[in-house]
């Protein structure tokens, strides 16, 4: 059954949470969302989930949607809320996945609570910013990665950069074909997570390019399983290829014709790997 609210944390912000599929599930899995995303979990996984006894909990993220700011956090921070959100729910254990920017905060959620995480799916997910021996920028799309450079640059840099009109070429043509058809999902939380300004993002952005608050190596504690387009011009596979030599026993699928979206066609083969691991 979908539904969703809001729990208060005790530093005063607001989040809000959202939970979709049969309450009797076999297993849980909390979506960490990209960037700008909202936290609605995702529409098109929705029936193979089902079809599975998957269950879907997320949330937005400080700055989008329901969620209150939090200036100056970084990508482990949000753990805390994950965890008060799934006692809200009374969820003791459940899976964590990622897509997107919600790659690291999934890997995050596996890190810090190994007691709680069954398994752990990246999708297209990026590396940490000070990964040694990765070329970090490389083969990403200009529009991102001067995003990204601004980033590092700081706030007040990124804010420009990010008033610049976005290249459509950031996509293959495998992720304008999948944005066509049922992953025009994407649409919607877009223009949800932007519609009360970039904060979020802007937030998001800052967080990937400064130290993520936990040893990645740590998700190796849970079973992994990273997954990437070879052909991705947003996260380049060879983030999710430092990723898989950096985490213990991680398992890597690379679909060599996809990109940063259409990746997500695959998104099936993925939930069964959970099911079997988890």
């Amino acid at each position: 059954m979908a539904s969703t609210g809001e729990i208060d944390r005790p530093d005063g912000r607001t989040v809000r949470w959202y939970t979709d599929g049969p309450d009797d599930a076999s297993l849980v899995i909390f979506w960490n969302h990209g960037t700008p995303n909202i936290g609605q979990p995702p529409g098109p996984l929705m029936k193979p989930a089902t079809d599975r006894g998957i269950r879907w909990v997320s949330l937005d993220r400080p700055g989008y949607g329901g969620s209150t700011r939090r200036e100056g956090r970084c990508v482990g921070d949000v753990v805390a809320d994950v965890a008060a959100v799934a006692d809200e729910l009374g969820i003791d254990r459940f899976a964590a996945v990622g897509h997107s920017g919600g790659g690291p905060h999934a890997l995050a959620c596996a890190a810090m609570m190994p007691d709680r995480v069954r398994a752990c799916v990246s999708i297209a997910g990026l590396a940490p910013f000070e990964a040694g021996g990765l070329d970090w920028y490389g083969g990403m799309a200009q529009g991102g990665r001067l995003e990204l450079e601004a980033a590092a640059l700081g706030p007040a840099a990124l804010r420009v950069q990010l008033e610049a009109e976005w290249d459509p070429e950031t996509f293959i043509p495998a992720d304008h074909d999948a944005l066509a058809g049922e992953w025009g999902w994407f649409n919607g939380i877009v223009k949800a997570a932007l519609e009360i300004g970039p904060d979020g993002m802007i937030d998001d952005d800052l967080a990937y390019v400064k130290d993520w608050g936990f040893p990645v190596a740590d998700a190796g504690a849970v079973p992994v399983l990273l997954a990437h387009g070879g052909k991705d011009r947003v996260v380049p596979f060879t983030h999710g290829e430092w990723l898989s030599r950096e985490i213990p026993g991680a398992v890597r699928r690379v679909f060599p014709e996809d990109g940063h979206i259409s990746v997500l066609l695959h998104a099936d083969t993925l939930l069964d790997w959970l099911v079997e691991t988890a």
